[in-house]
């Protein structure tokens, strides 16, 4: 391995142990209520005239202009709530499928048919299911692991650019109406890594990569009530692929494959790229 892919990857994922405060902690018994519910409406909402507010993060490429208004979500979690980075052996020492799930509710003490339990279901499910055609994914719930499996998408010798929508110190999050403050910034790369946080009593993050065409952009936005956040999007810009149930689809009206999709990242996600000055 390069040296400076170790660097390079390094200063990367001390960005997640300051995020998740304290990797070395003890396992948390309950998975944030508030990822619970963002992560079960994501596959179970029905689309009525007055949508959810986390599904305004949807939008298409012809939105990303300058001076374009439009309502967005950033959630925001408290730190304080978020389950923690395990270590490799602590992570590697419990099960971690759904075949398992009775022992894994008896062991977090987690009541069967609770949110928590539903969630830590779903989780397992999506880490399971079989990568689409041109995907590739995994789940990681320990530094080494989210470190490793990186290494393998990107490959050794590949220096690696971590990046994460950025919100101000003193930001609240709500519903509002946003607006582009500066011509959207496009970041070409050959292959980007979207990890997103999962519900489940220790930190899993699920990380996923396509081989279609994508973009990413680095958005200045201002809402209403003054607060500038520089948000992550990307665009995908082959959907052919897709589920038809897929929710993008009913928010934004469009069919698989006729219509590239685009969506903000929250502050909670990381973005991986090869960095551009290798």
């Amino acid at each position: 391995m390069a040296e400076g892919t170790y660097c390079n990857l390094t200063l990367i994922f001390y960005f997640l142990l300051v995020f998740v405060k304290d990797s070395n902690a003890m396992m948390i018994q309950e998975v944030d209520k508030e990822m619970v519910g963002s992560s079960k409406r994501h596959v179970e909402i029905q689309i009525t005239s007055k949508l959810d507010p986390s599904l305004y993060v949807f939008f298409t490429p012809n939105d990303l202009k300058l001076g374009k208004t439009m309502s967005i979500f950033f959630p925001i979690k408290n730190h304080s709530q978020i389950p923690k980075l395990l270590t490799k052996e602590m992570a590697d020492s419990i099960p971690f499928s759904v075949a398992n799930l009775s022992y894994l509710l008896e062991f977090f003490s987690i009541p069967k048919g609770s949110p928590q339990a539903k969630a830590m279901e779903y989780t397992l499910t999506q880490c399971e299911l079989e990568p689409m055609r041109g995907e590739t994914k995994f789940c990681a719930s320990s530094f080494e692991s989210l470190f490793d499996s990186t290494r393998g998408v990107f490959g050794l010798e590949t220096r690696v650019r971590g990046m994460a929508t950025r919100y101000p110190r003193s930001f609240k999050t709500e519903l509002q109406n946003y607006t582009i403050l500066e011509e959207p910034n496009k970041i070409w790369a050959p292959k980007i890594l979207s990890c997103h946080t999962m519900p489940y009593p220790y930190l899993v993050f699920y990380c996923h990569s396509q081989m279609s065409d994508n973009m990413l952009y680095e958005v200045v936005l201002e809402g209403a009530n003054r607060d500038r956040v520089k948000a992550l999007a990307i665009c995908h810009l082959d959907t052919s692929e897709w589920d038809r149930d897929h929710i993008v689809f009913r928010v934004l009206g469009v069919e698989p494959g006729a219509s590239s999709v685009c969506h903000f990242y929250p502050a909670d996600n990381l973005i991986l790229i090869p960095d551009s000055n290798n």
